[in-house]
């Protein structure tokens, strides 16, 4: 528990700070939550997390049950970041709130979707997409949760929670990762990665982040016949090599297991949470293998082109209607051509956005975040729309597009 002093909890200096909401959450009689076991049921009851099942991880549209999804990488975050936070004394509650969070605004179709939206969002004057940035988004003002009356408000989490989610960038190559000490505005990063996380528990999920996906993509990748197994062999040699610690085998579980305890015994106060030498190597030997032989293949070229007709395709029809004068007028005419697209972008405007001559329903008691007397603010709550679907449900809309 060599930590545990810097646990983020009552004792703690910037406790407050921590657990800062933007209003006051209702209370429940006999409520047993802490303020971190609040975020984290309320966001596993959230929509968002319920539609990472049908999200890329790595391996688009597939049906097989034992690839991983974006649900599965969440979890396993989840796992990981609760056994090192329980072995340092640090708070597993947070880890856990922050790791079920951290991706739930993923754009569809996995980082492929991400560079695509990105790249629309750009040509059209708004900012660039990233999905740490797009994840506290829909924490802070895309998902709801409806009341004991019906009504539907934001899920108001605490700023210890909404920090872990932006601040988790998992791409990152980092030996250690030490907190923030300035207090910022979250809303206020430019790009992924700029700020290390506000509390150790972040920093936590942060590495278990890259632990997560090391092992496991090289598992979907033999699974799919992507990768041959003389090659996962060859990484072995490769890593065996590096140090007198010997892997058997190249699975989830034996590097996982290896970063696990790797992690606690080096994570200290005044270094942060971080790898011995030999194991950020072996860390930079995995991820430069997965690249290499992953996520650049020729095939990831034809997935990219793919992502983006579909992407486009969907964007441009939308952006179509959202300059006409009327909008939701114009929307609702060609609900019978495109009942499924159409019918939920309505369901999206008619929550999240304000429109001359047309009133919200009161239960939506959410924050309003476009005016759509502002074209870019019409156009960011297409991007919006687009990244919260799942795989499943876009292409099923853009199969209404080509279907006669």
């Amino acid at each position: 528990m060599k930590m545990e002093s810097v646990k983020m909890c009552e004792t703690h200096p910037l406790y407050k700070q921590a657990i800062q909401r933007k209003k006051d959450l209702y209370k429940r009689r006999r409520d047993l939550r802490s303020e971190f076991g609040r975020d984290y049921t309320r966001i596993v009851y959230s929509q968002g997390y319920r539609r990472m099942k049908h999200k890329t991880q790595v391996f688009f549209a597939i049906k097989d049950d034992h690839v991983c999804t974006r649900n599965e990488h969440v979890n396993l975050v989840e796992s990981i970041s609760y056994t090192i936070a329980n072995e340092l004394g640090l708070n597993t509650e947070l880890t856990k709130a922050i790791a079920v969070g951290h991706d739930i605004g993923h754009a569809p179709f996995g980082h492929g979707g991400e560079r695509i939206l990105s790249e629309i969002s750009k040509k059209y004057g708004l900012d660039s997409f990233w999905h740490e940035k797009n994840s506290l988004k829909f924490v802070d003002d895309i998902e709801l949760l409806e009341d004991d009356f019906h009504n539907e408000y934001n899920l108001n989490l605490t700023y210890a929670v909404r920090d872990g989610i932006i601040s988790h960038c998992g791409e990152m190559n980092q030996k250690y990762i030490q907190v923030r000490k300035e207090n910022i505005d979250l809303k206020d990063y430019r790009y992924a990665g700029e700020y290390n996380p506000f509390t150790y528990e972040g920093c936590v999920v942060k590495m278990a982040d890259k632990i997560a996906y090391l092992a496991r993509d090289i598992e979907d990748a033999l699974r799919l016949n992507v990768l041959d197994i003389q090659k996962v062999k060859d990484l072995k040699d490769e890593l065996n090599q590096v140090s007198d610690f010997q892997f058997y085998t190249i699975n989830n579980g034996s590097i996982v297991n290896y970063f696990i305890h790797d992690v606690i015994n080096n994570s200290s106060i005044e270094k942060g949470i971080g790898l011995s030498d030999e194991a950020f190597i072996i860390m930079k030997k995995i991820m430069k293998f997965n690249y290499q032989n992953i996520y650049l293949i020729n095939r990831v070229d034809v997935h990219k082109k793919y992502v983006s007709l579909i992407l486009y395709s969907l964007f441009d029809l939308l952006y179509s209607y959202v300059k006409k004068e009327d909008v939701i007028k114009s929307l609702k005419q060609d609900m019978n051509t495109y009942p499924k697209l159409i019918s939920h972008y309505l369901s999206w405007i008619e929550k999240y956005a304000e429109v001359k001559g047309y009133d919200r329903e009161e239960r939506y008691q959410n924050n309003i975040i476009y005016h759509f007397d502002n074209e870019l603010e019409r156009t960011q709550s297409i991007i919006d729309y687009l990244s919260g679907m799942s795989d499943d449900f876009i292409i099923k809309a853009f199969n209404e597009l080509i279907s006669f």
